[in-house]
């Protein structure tokens, strides 16, 4: 099933889901709702598949592009002339990135020793690769080599996110890692005075705004080193540089969102549930009521309430869970939106965000399942950019 047809089945599946709630009224008897319950767990348990199909094939049909770019400026820069030469047009546009990267690896990761064009083919690409290796043998690497293999790879999936994510939390870039304090004011439970006509002011202070500050630390990670040989980069029928940064990208991605999640805040980045405050407390360490999400959503202050940023935040299980969730007429709180007309799923209004680094329901009592607020007042700060350096082994190659 091609992508424009797996898009199709979403929005198909998304119809079917509303009609199945649609059905439920006051008057249906409790086995007819049961029944049209989990008809609708079943359609959105399908819908879920195929929005990760989705996914999955908008990333391959990327990677897929990305091989095939390579493979092409590989075919052009080495396509013989009449005189059996590499063609002036292909000399011309100078090394290739594989190419210029080989020559990085050979001379140990040492910039300085490489040609101008070279340097400046890496440079372009720079935060893209990884310049260490894995071997052709079996899972190092060597199953990318074909004998007679299809030029696709087959990849597992695992979601992260979403404290990169645009728009969901605010992020700062800065070009060193030097502590970085924010100034604060807390001024909410100050009033004016009435005043008396003829009366002195009181100069006293006790009305002096109070500023505080935050610091917002860096904190490095590393996904340490790769082997990579020669024989695989040049072997594989995919453009295995890439292929490499895309996973080494994923791998600080998931250590980011968990850092940024669930953070100690000690030696560590402050998670944004760590830094949270207790909203309201479940009656029940399982289940969540609608009584109780409106009961959170309200132990926000209305100034918090307003705004692009505002929305929830919580993992996919505690997602199905408040999915089954109905207010007093009967009305699901989560609404599908439309996925054809690029409007989002809602809950109780607000849009969300899911989260697996969050607790479950089932984690019991203690955990803090659900965050709602303005998530953009939660700050990330963006250090640089990943730091790539490449060792040469003298037996190895």
């Amino acid at each position: 099933m091609n992508l424009v047809e797996l898009q199709e089945k979403r929005g198909r599946l998304v119809a079917n889901a509303r009609e199945a709630l649609e059905e439920i009224g006051k008057n249906t008897d409790e086995s007819r709702t049961a029944e049209l319950e989990a008809r609708h767990d079943t359609i959105m348990a399908e819908f879920d598949t195929v929005d990760a199909n989705i996914k999955r094939a908008e990333r391959m049909a990327s990677i897929e592009a990305t091989a095939q770019e390579a493979e092409e400026r590989a075919r052009q820069a080495n396509r013989p002339n009449s005189d059996g030469e590499a063609s002036a047009a292909a000399s011309a546009e100078g090394p290739s990135y594989r190419e210029a990267f080989h020559s990085y690896i050979r001379n140990a990761g040492q910039m300085g020793a490489l040609s101008g064009e070279e340097r400046q083919v890496l440079s372009a690409g720079f935060e893209q690769i990884e310049a260490r290796a894995q071997t052709t043998t079996a899972a190092a690497g060597g199953y990318t080599v074909p004998t007679e293999m299809m030029p696709e790879l087959t990849r597992s999936m695992l979601a992260f996110g979403p404290m990169y994510d645009p728009g969901v939390t605010r992020e700062i870039v800065t070009s060193g890692g030097g502590a970085m304090t924010l100034p604060t004011v807390n001024d909410t439970a100050v009033t004016a005075e009435a005043h008396t006509e003829g009366q002195t002011l009181i100069d006293d202070g006790g009305k002096d705004a109070v500023f505080g500050e935050k610091t917002l630390d860096a904190f490095a990670f590393n996904t340490e080193w790769l082997r990579v040989s020669k024989e695989l980069a040049d072997d594989s029928p995919f453009a295995f540089e890439a292929l490499l940064g895309s996973l080494l990208g994923e791998r600080l991605g998931r250590i980011a969102n968990a850092q940024l999640t669930t953070g100690s805040g000690s030696s560590a980045p402050n998670g944004i549930v760590t830094a949270s405050s207790l909203g309201d407390t479940a009656a029940a360490t399982t289940a969540v009521t609608f009584d109780e999400v409106l009961d959170f959503t309200h132990s926000v202050d209305p100034a918090y309430r307003a705004g692009p940023g505002v929305g929830y935040m919580f993992n996919d299980s505690t997602l199905l869970a408040l999915r089954k969730l109905k207010d007093g007429d009967g009305n699901y709180l989560w609404q599908a939106g439309n996925v054809q007309g690029g409007i989002a799923p809602t809950l109780n209004g607000y849009s969300y965000s899911i989260n697996q680094a969050m607790a479950s329901l089932s984690d019991g009592a203690a955990s803090k399942v659900m965050l709602f607020g303005d998530l953009q007042k939660y700050i990330v700060r963006k250090v640089g950019a990943p730091l790539i350096g490449a060792i040469s082994d003298k037996d190895f190659w």
